[in-house]
């Protein structure tokens, strides 16, 4: 059994990863992906944080949250979230990977891998190169050559707010060498 331990940060704010079960690319479907983000909409009215940056590939996401001042529950979130997601994708005739029987035995469904990454973000810089590996990881991946040309990320909002140009990622940020979260 792994050490290890999550951060809890009142206000705090926290880089995740989550992923699929078995990988399989359940958002390359436009249901899978409408679904999460109601699902991340939903959750968001309930328990309010703040979504800094996303990036949404086949079979991961990667995110940024802030959450509220006197608050560090982004488990009760995260748990929600897939929830949500997994109710209304297997309602909706979406596909979901097989599971052991132990593992249907303890209510787990071949959706989503039971863990998550998370990261608590420790200043100004630590923000930004976080955001830059979110951007440029569907390059990274090889699903696109520019950063540009992958519509599910909030890469366009930061070029929109000017916070990157629209050529941004044309070769991998430094600031994300030795970054992986895959």
């Amino acid at each position: 059994m792994s050490d290890y331990r999550r951060w809890f940060v009142p206000g705090g704010t926290y880089f995740f990863t989550v992923v699929t079960y078995n990988r399989y690319p359940f958002f390359r479907d436009d249901l899978a992906r409408l679904l999460l983000g109601t699902a991340i909409r939903e959750v968001q009215r309930e328990l309010p944080f703040e979504m800094t940056a996303i990036v949404l590939l086949p079979e991961h996401l990667h995110c940024i949250w802030t959450l509220p001042s006197n608050d560090a529950n982004y488990p009760e979130r995260w748990t929600r979230i897939k929830e949500r997601f997994t109710t209304k994708w297997i309602k909706g005739g979406g596909h979901e990977e097989p599971v052991t029987a132990a593992q249907q035995e303890r209510g787990n469904r071949g959706i989503w891998q039971r863990r998550y990454w998370e990261h608590t973000i420790q200043d100004q810089r630590d923000l930004e190169q976080h955001c830059d590996y979110i951007h440029y990881n569907p390059v990274k991946h090889g699903l696109v050559s520019r950063v540009v040309d992958w519509q599910w990320s909030s890469f366009h909002r930061f070029v929109a707010e000017g916070q990157y140009s629209s050529d941004w990622g044309r070769s991998e940020p430094p600031g994300i060498v030795g970054l992986d979260f895959e």
